[in-house]
């Protein structure tokens, strides 16, 4: 398998720009199914570079991620990214955990703080890590993987300094070893941008940073989606996602193009790539990696 700094420095050298695509653990075997038979060979259409997989507050899915890894890397030969956090996990668990990955040949790792259990407030783990910056540098002292983070172009949530002050910690993430970072999903691009700008151009961040992309499927769903990250819906959208209402099959329409849009101009401002939250479906972000010509 491949390393994803690798990947995003060999797309750079032919100006293509990397797809990549998120999924979370079913927790169902209904759940699992589907994935695997049903959306997983369909979201191939899209012709990602590499997939990555999430971790369930407080590391619930932490076995279940493990085995989505192994089953994407060994059964469709498609570089994964295997998400981990500080939730609940000493040092030697998580030292634990990174030989796990090592023997299964998954190279990549996403290092995040993490979500408390229950949606509480996060608190550090005894004989663990506190910040995301600790366990990027501890991982990298573990070996040779490549460590993406987590940035949030309107800022952490659990931030209550503001966007400014959070982006610092990119910063220190990147000092840390980080070698890419995925943005949370956002729908205005203009925060993006302003994002990128400072953390580049005032902080000295000089890595990939990859915007985060949802098609919207469902007017009421994303709504509550957003509510529980952090991200805001702009006005315009807001209002046409009052229009659309319950009208799901309208909103898978709409999604597609206003997600497509959304893409092109990433893309023309110089974004090394897109990185599609999929929610475990196909048809969405299929379409608009067709609609952008990369598929």
């Amino acid at each position: 398998m491949k390393f994803i700094r690798d990947i995003y420095a060999a797309k750079q050298a032919t100006g293509q720009p990397v797809i990549s695509l998120e999924f979370f653990p079913p927790k169902t075997d209904e759940g699992d199914r589907a994935l695997f038979e049903k959306h997983l060979p369909a979201l191939l259409a899209a012709h990602p570079d590499f997939c990555s997989v999430t971790y369930g507050a407080g590391g619930s899915t932490r076995d279940k991620t493990l085995m989505i890894v192994d089953r994407i890397q060994r059964e469709y030969n498609l570089t994964a990214l295997a998400h981990l956090t500080c939730v609940n996990h000493t040092r030697e668990e998580v030292r634990a955990l990174l030989e796990k990955i090592r023997v299964l040949d998954c190279k990549n790792i996403l290092a995040l703080r993490g979500d408390a259990p229950g949606g509480g407030e996060f608190k550090s783990t005894p004989g663990g890590f506190e910040f995301s910056a600790q366990l990027v540098k501890f991982i990298r002292e573990q070996g040779d993987f490549s460590v993406g983070v987590a940035g949030f172009p309107e800022g952490h949530i659990a931030n209550k300094n503001g966007k400014h002050a959070d982006w610092q910690h990119l910063q220190e993430k990147v000092k840390a070893g980080a070698d890419f970072v995925v943005t949370q999903l956002f729908f205005d691009n203009a925060d993006y941008f302003e994002f990128r700008d400072y953390v580049t151009q005032k902080l000295g961040v000089n890595v990939p940073i990859v915007p985060g992309i949802v098609a919207i499927v469902s007017a009421t769903q994303i709504v509550k989606f957003t509510q529980m990250c952090g991200a805001k819906i702009p006005p315009a959208l807001r209002a046409k996602l009052d229009e659309i209402g319950a009208d799901d099959e309208a909103a898978l329409k709409f999604g597609i193009e206003y997600a497509t849009r959304q893409c092109e101009e990433l893309l023309r401002a110089g974004a090394p790539g897109l990185h599609f939250y999929t929610l475990n479906k196909a048809h969405s972000t299929v379409q608009v990696v067709k609609n952008l010509g990369l598929a």
